[in-house]
């Protein structure tokens, strides 16, 4: 099918299941790697001798990049084609796990991980805007409810497939896995999805955009996470001269990255504001609740994941469905209530302990947590897409799919820092236990708030018009 026969796969059919299987496997294999290392990081640590500052660098090195990057993958895919940049990104998404599989100590791990974000920024802007190009308007609501719901899968997967790796082969697996994976997203993208493009997208590309997003990104996640040293005010202030620098580029440049005209609809900005509440708080969440289930419960690196299934098991039988209902009914409700629910279920995660039992202390809190994520997944991306111009697509998903990944890059970074948790203390069950109950008390905060947010700004008729 060629790039002219854009906006006519129905979702029922095989092109347009391609579509979406293609878009989950590929979005799926950054969403897996941003959750998986956590399960791992206790072994990681153990292993490679890293402190606690190497291990938030093993995340976040990964978000910084994938983050940082993400809205030049989207012009690349608006330019150049959807497909073509996404299998390329693929492809290198996989080397750099290759490279992540083989590092020998925690410098080159967190190369690798940097690089992996890297091949993410590439692909995971073209897997949403292939089908927001490829399918008609009518089938884009559940054909991105679809993708929501699977890929949030993979991402809720992370845990317990690291844990299995982990326990029954190596952490080095759960980088080695893409691989294979990553082959057959590939085929699939290769054989059976149609190319699509913005027609009058630039040929320039704005590169002194993308180094100033990454520096603003990079001081200030470095000045976080090494709160203390002699480095960090120095990062810092680098950070907001590079985010003055950059809104000045932007706003000069003829064919910027990011077009700030964008944020113009009150419906886009606000949803990605609510879209960096509400991601800084999950990226947190599991987080700490990986380290908390295995520092201080004792959980193993396997019945870590596995205590994560009931969000799992949501994602997948009710994302769909909360697409649907976000189109039946509008989004604000949705996207309201969403958050409300996943901040009484971070409340009620404050049970895990030392000595309770995982049917009554994680139980009620993760899977309170997984319905309240499945019900605001879909309508927050559809509105997000629906906000912005069809030849935007790329651009549009970038921006949210860049906010989101920083919000999770700056919680993990902060919330250590400011509940108290530095040096060795992630493997202390004492001091660690009393920094999680502070974190999560400080993510059901921004959930809520979230929350309110949507009620405020969002317009029910936004997926209508």
């Amino acid at each position: 099918m060629s790039a002219s026969e854009t906006a006519s796969v129905r979702l029922g059919t095989t092109t347009g299941r391609a579509v979406v299987g293609a878009a989950v496997l590929g979005s799926g294999l950054t969403l897996l790697d941003g959750t998986v290392v956590n399960v791992a990081l206790k072994t990681i640590g153990e292993d490679l001798d890293a402190s606690l500052a190497q291990l938030q660098w093993v995340t976040n090195g990964y978000l910084l990049s994938l983050a940082s990057l993400i809205l030049l993958g989207g012009s690349l895919g608006d330019r150049f084609g959807r497909r073509r940049v996404f299998v390329i990104g693929t492809v290198w998404f996989a080397a750099a796990s290759l490279m992540c599989g083989l590092a020998p100590n925690p410098e080159v791990l967190i190369v690798a991980r940097i690089l992996q974000g890297v091949g993410g920024a590439l692909l995971t802007p073209g897997s949403l805007a292939m089908i927001q190009g490829a399918f008609v308007q009518d089938d884009r609501p559940a054909a991105i409810g679809a993708w929501s719901g699977l890929g949030s899968i993979a991402a809720a997967l992370g845990p317990f497939v690291g844990g299995v790796l982990i326990d029954y082969a190596h952490w080095r697996w759960i980088f080695l896995i893409n691989l294979p994976l990553a082959v057959v997203t590939v085929v699939i993208a290769q054989r059976w999805v149609p190319e699509t493009r913005d027609p009058h997208a630039s040929t320039h590309f704005d590169l002194p955009g993308a180094l100033l997003a990454t520096l603003a990104l990079g001081g200030t996640t470095y000045a976080l996470i090494e709160w203390g040293g002699a480095l960090a005010p120095y990062a810092a202030v680098a950070s907001v001269l590079a985010v003055a620098a950059f809104l000045t580029v932007e706003r000069r440049s003829r064919e910027p990255m990011l077009q700030l005209g964008i944020f113009a609809d009150r419906t886009f900005s606000a949803a990605n504001a609510m879209t960096l509440l509400v991601y800084a708080a999950l990226g947190a969440v599991l987080f700490f609740l990986t380290l908390q289930l295995q520092t201080v419960a004792g959980y193993s690196a396997l019945a870590a994941g596995l205590a994560s299934l009931p969000m799992t098991l949501c994602m997948l039988f009710l994302a769909a469905r909360g697409g649907r209902l976000g189109a039946r009914i509008g989004p604000r409700i949705p996207m309201t209530v969403g958050p409300l629910v996943m901040a009484g279920g971070t409340l009620l995660l404050l049970l895990v302990g030392d000595d309770g039992s995982y049917w009554t202390d994680v139980l009620p809190g993760i899977t309170l947590f997984g319905l309240g994520l499945a019900l605001l997944v879909a309508p927050l991306t559809a509105t997000v897409l629906a906000a912005a111009p069809d030849e935007h697509a790329g651009i549009a998903s970038g921006v949210n799919n860049a906010v989101a990944r920083a919000g999770s890059l700056l919680a993990v970074a902060a919330l250590p820092v400011a509940v108290g948790l530095g040096g060795e203390q992630y493997a202390d069950p004492v001091a660690f236990d009393a920094a999680y109950r502070s974190a999560m008390v400080v993510c059901a905060a921004l959930l809520a708030a979230g929350g309110v947010l949507s009620w405020l700004t969002i317009r029910d008729r936004v997926l209508a018009e």
